[in-house]
């Protein structure tokens, strides 16, 4: 008796096993099927794309730049230069990721520009963008009930954002893609090029940075 309802738990457990391995095939067939509509030129694939992303990829941009239209342009650029590049993508990493990559990209080169111009930008990676988003201000938030300590967590916030400014910039950018937008170490390494110990290394390191320039808070 207990052994026949032994084998019966076993074959449901099969039985449900092969039904999620049977929708992680769909789902990596209709994702295959859609990235090879974009590489094919597909407008409404292309659509698609910017529809199912461009938050993340502005939520990335404007905090990295703390600037609502240069946010707005470089995400623009990001999607024009994900749709020539399309055809190169290997779906080596998630669609997500690649564009994260090529966001960062964009933004490096655009601060570079600024940068031989001598034109002064304020960078900033802790402005929340949609009420999904966890900001890095949350490492140091509590609920305050008084205005007194209301203002207070406030000073505590602006003075997170300078300290995150001050840190260099490898730092800062690995600091965000973890802590802010919740991408693992692998996806991380993938964004930045990277391999994984120097991920680990960068987000420990400009972590440190942080908890110094914090200390008093």
């Amino acid at each position: 008796m207990v052994f026949s309802k032994a084998i019966a738990f076993d074959e449901e457990k099969i039985g449900k096993v092969a039904l999620a391995a049977e929708k992680t095939n769909a789902c990596s067939t209709v994702e295959a099927e859609f990235i090879e509509k974009l590489k094919q030129g597909d407008a409404k694939a292309f659509d698609t794309l910017v529809l199912r992303y461009s938050s993340d990829i502005y939520g990335l941009l404007y905090r990295i730049t703390e600037d609502a239209e240069e946010a707005s342009d470089l995400t623009q650029e990001t999607f024009l230069r994900a749709l020539k590049a399309i055809k190169k993508f290997r779906g080596d990493s998630e669609l997500k990721t690649w564009l994260f990559r090529i966001a960062i990209n964009q933004s490096r080169n655009r601060f570079r520009w600024w940068k031989r111009r001598k034109k002064e930008k304020t960078i900033s990676l802790d402005a929340p963008v949609g009420e999904s988003n966890t900001p890095m201000s949350e490492t140091v938030s509590t609920n305050y009930a008084s205005p007194e300590e209301t203002t207070l967590q406030n000073e505590r916030e602006k003075f997170l954002v300078e300290a995150l400014k001050e840190l260099p910039d490898i730092f800062r950018e690995a600091v965000i893609l973890c802590d802010i937008e919740g991408l693992s170490y692998e996806e991380i390494a993938k964004v930045l090029d990277l391999n994984m110990g120097t991920v680990k290394s960068r987000i420990a390191r400009g972590r440190v940075e942080l908890r110094k320039k914090l200390k008093d808070f």
